[in-house]
């Protein structure tokens, strides 16, 4: 298998991807900002995604949106094919776009939103944390991509401070908000459960 920077030879790929992305959220019964094929592409042909192959199959997909001038990154639209599931190919995707990301913006803090444990494993070893809303990017056109979710209507109620997904960010250490972000409040209760278990 074959996890390469994305180039116009992907193309090819395009019109899976972005149904496969549509199923995918079907099934699951959330939604995720849906993607044009003009959308898309543009990503691929830029460099801006990570596709992974198979003698010729496409196996995997993820792809980079900036936010806020370039401060933040989301590496977006994490999908595998069916076929290829359940065996960390997923991990291997999320692992490749996230260093894209740092090669291509490496002052950029990088963020996710979502529901699904998985994710959140992945994103955690990366170095991501878990943070409130407001700590992400408050660009409209990003938030304005949850309009498809079922859940919208739980995040305007509550405005934008919280939703059903969790949000997590990694912020690179030359960063100076990294400070910020790693004085977040100890958790007392994993500190006395890590001293009753010092010998």
């Amino acid at each position: 298998m074959e996890i390469e920077v994305s180039s116009s030879m992907h193309l090819v790929y395009v019109s899976e991807i972005q149904q496969e992305m549509y199923d995918s959220a079907q099934r699951r019964g959330t939604g995720i900002a849906k993607r044009s094929i003009e959308y898309l592409s543009e990503k691929i042909s830029e460099g801006n995604a990570v596709v992974a192959t198979e003698n010729g199959e496409w196996v995997g997909f993820c792809y980079i949106e900036t936010w806020s001038h370039g401060q933040f990154v989301a590496n977006s639209g994490l999908i595998v094919s069916p076929k290829f599931r359940h065996g960390g190919i997923a991990t291997l995707i999320k692992d490749r776009v996230f260093a894209l990301s740092r090669e291509k913006f490496p002052n950029a803090k990088i963020f996710g939103l979502t529901t699904g444990l998985a994710v959140m494993k992945i994103n955690s070893d990366l170095g991501y944390k878990p943070v409130i809303y407001s700590e992400l990017t408050q660009d409209e056109e990003f938030w304005s991509g949850c309009k498809n979710c079922v859940n919208y209507e739980i995040l305007m109620k509550k405005e934008r401070k919280n939703c059903l997904c969790t949000a997590m960010l990694f912020v690179p250490d030359n960063n100076k908000v990294n400070e910020v972000v790693n004085n977040q409040p100890e958790n007392q209760y994993q500190n006395e459960q890590e001293s009753n278990l010092s010998v």
